[in-house]
């Protein structure tokens, strides 16, 4: 971990991103970190004048990991000076946090710690919706997808509106974009639907389209029933059998079920949807699309840990951090290609240092970076390289908006 902190991590991206520009501002320097240690020693209200400072202080305590807090009224580290309770966070990204132990209850190629590439297909799915939604309907830029170093991703959002948010306008937010309630029975978790009782009146706006096969529609067909299979086995049966609201129709479906014991997800989903076509434009078919409609948001849709959202004062893993459990490196992943990312092939660090040593090692130039590093050199290059990109677009909408104020003072005092 030494040597990562030494001649690997992203000093300077790492500082753009969280600064918005290339000179100190409250951003950082008001932030709160907090590191764990060796023997599970827990440091928080750390903070730091500068980017160097925050190297040196991270390569001093080498901890297990890092987390990254809130931009408070004072510095995190006078704390002991100030009167009791006189430290207020002020500013936070809006964070969201999705984790695979979540879908334990649907996924079956995994189950607790572990994740593959199968499995990934849920949080791609999670990211899909989640990132269109708050582009879309929230009119957010700035996000940045994080790999969490084992089981799960992380959503930065750095957006001028996202930071200022209260906690209360955190929570009404999360509010909106939950449909699917926690607990690990399989018992019906979806209640969105703009009427009374199950099955009743028609999806929201923002959800109608979600259920289409070009999202997760598709998803379902792909990942629920071909994939996981999560209904071949008997106890996916009588779960998506406890889902259907008309006991005759469940009832029906068992006994053709139980007629033939290896019939696969795929074709008892599509008895469903024989016998829904069956009944014609009747209410009863109505209210079986719809809950269709409802099984597959309660498979796919985002099931997002809220707390972690709703707070400004809590502190999340810092990207690129190592996950202590896995080697892995918190990398930041494209939310358009998230289908594609494979949590088993992330870098480690024990990978990268090997990469190092294979590699030719120039003699540094005098009064080169010390903060440069040596990341260039191995598999984590594209990864540093998206964190860059995000950080500049923020540095130039700083400057935009500095360029901005100059103007207007400039016409007002004319």
């Amino acid at each position: 971990m030494l040597q990562f902190y030494k001649r690997l991590f992203p000093y300077r991206p790492f500082f753009h991103w969280l600064n918005h520009d290339h000179t100190p501002s409250r951003l950082f320097t008001h932030r709160e970190f907090a590191f764990t240690l060796a023997g599970d020693v827990y440091l928080r209200y750390n903070s730091f004048g500068t980017v160097e400072d925050f190297a040196r202080e991270l390569r001093r305590l080498n901890p297990s990991r890092f987390e990254v807090g809130a931009i408070y009224n004072a510095r995190p580290k006078d704390k002991r000076t100030l009167r009791a309770g006189a430290l207020q966070p002020q500013l936070r990204e809006l964070v969201f946090d999705i984790d695979m132990t979540d879908y334990d209850s649907i996924r079956t190629c995994c189950s607790g710690k572990g994740i593959c590439k199968r499995c990934w297909s849920f949080i791609a799915a999670a990211v899909t919706v989640l990132d269109s939604a708050l582009r879309n309907q929230f009119g957010y830029r700035h996000l940045l997808w994080v790999y969490s170093g084992r089981r799960g991703i992380h959503c930065w959002i750095s957006d001028q509106t996202a930071l200022a948010l209260t906690d209360e306008q955190r929570k009404a937010i999360v509010g909106y974009l939950e449909v699917i309630k926690g607990g690990a029975e399989m018992v019906k978790k979806v209640n969105v639907r703009l009427g009374t009782g199950f099955g009743a009146g028609p999806l929201p706006p923002s959800i109608k389209p979600l259920v289409q096969p070009q999202e997760l529609g598709g998803y379902f067909t792909e990942v629920i029933l071909e994939d996981q299979k999560c209904f071949d086995s008997d106890e996916g049966t009588e779960t998506l059998l406890a889902l259907i609201p008309d006991k005759n129709m469940s009832a029906k479906l068992r006994k053709l079920w139980s007629a033939d014991p290896g019939r696969s997800s795929i074709k008892k989903f599509a008895d469903l949807n024989v016998e829904i076509k069956n009944l014609g434009d009747t209410q009863q078919a109505k209210m079986l699309r719809a809950a269709q409609e409802d099984i597959i948001l309660q498979y796919l849709y985002p099931r997002i840990d809220a707390e972690v959202s709703k707070h400004r004062n809590h502190l999340l893993k810092a990207p690129f951090c190592v996950h202590p459990a896995t080697g892995r490196v918190c990398v930041p992943i494209d939310p358009e290609k998230a289908d594609e990312f494979d949590p088993e092939k992330v870098p480690t660090v024990g990978g990268l240092l090997y990469e190092l040593n294979l590699s030719e090692q120039p003699k540094a130039e005098e009064g080169a970076d010390p903060l440069r590093g040596d990341w260039e050199r191995t598999s984590l290059k594209p990864y540093v390289e998206m964190l860059q990109r995000h950080a500049q677009e923020l540095a130039r909408e700083t400057r935009d908006e500095r360029q901005r104020k100059i103007k207007t003072e400039a016409s007002t005092d004319w």
